[in-house]
């Protein structure tokens, strides 16, 4: 069995997706996935990055081809002609080529496509102080208010480094000073946040008003307000989610927040 530090291959990490392990490396793969960070985010990236694909072949590229009628169904007849063939000379001479292997490569081969050249990235100014929604929408656990509010976790926990470098990747600032940045969760642990890279992002601890500081102040009168029973734990997520600066706003009752450092 793989331990954390091995990491899975990516076609353990497509069969996967596809329910295609046999069963005991499916249950092998499910316990690995659970105590690592790294292939958990890799597996949800190249989901992700299919997703991605097929969207962008449906809807950007299937407008450019022409209709069926004419030239496009003498092409068809003539790719389905050149396929029958290439099938009868490969079943001749690689009889021992699995299907689901190729299959595999196929879904790879989408992977890389998708993942390195069609995924967003964000261009962002050093000076982030909110998340870019493509890369950032948010992620909850299946947790209650009750677990959440018996839960002695109030702040967040410790990213590892690998996905921390992933996470300045992603927002274009992988040469920025990592000291000047959280990379904080959108959705806190403490308001039922999932450990997913969908759920963090970069946010500067001094370079604007909109700082770490006060966000973490939010998460904590977020927790408090659920926890006393005056919010319900599905609005406190949707909305420092959705805009946590107008969450600030809306909950402080204030348009701009105290100066909020390192030293309080």
């Amino acid at each position: 069995m793989p331990t954390p530090d091995s990491h899975l291959t990516d076609q353990d990490l497509l069969l996967a997706a596809d329910g295609e392990l046999p069963p005991d490396r499916a249950i092998e793969v499910t316990a690995h996935l659970s105590q690592c960070w790294l292939c958990r985010s890799h597996k949800q990236e190249m989901e992700q990055a299919i997703v991605d694909f097929i969207r962008l072949h449906r809807g950007d590229l299937d407008p450019l081809l022409p209709p069926a009628a004419g030239p496009r169904a003498i092409l068809k007849a003539r790719l389905a002609e050149v396929a029958s063939g290439c099938e009868t000379r490969a079943n001749r001479w690689f009889p021992a080529i699995e299907w689901k292997q190729a299959a595999a490569a196929l879904l790879l081969g989408a992977m890389f496509v998708a993942g390195y050249h069609f995924r967003p990235r964000a261009h962002l100014s050093p000076q982030i102080s909110s998340p870019e929604p493509s890369l950032t929408p948010g992620a909850v656990a299946f947790v209650s208010r009750e677990q959440v509010c018996k839960s002695t976790l109030t702040k967040n926990r410790a990213v590892p480094a690998s996905v921390r470098r992933k996470v300045f990747e992603e927002y274009g600032i992988s040469g920025a000073e990592p000291r000047a940045y959280e990379v904080d969760y959108l959705i806190s642990p403490a308001l039922g946040g999932a450990d997913d890279i969908r759920n963090l992002w970069p946010q500067s601890y001094a370079a604007t008003a909109w700082n770490a500081y006060v966000k973490d102040s939010l998460e904590d009168r977020l927790r408090e307000l659920v926890c006393s029973g005056q919010l319900d734990l599905a609005s406190a997520q949707r909305d420092i989610s959705s805009d946590w600066i107008a969450a600030y706003r809306k909950y402080f009752h204030t348009d701009r927040p105290p100066a909020i450092g390192k030293s309080e």
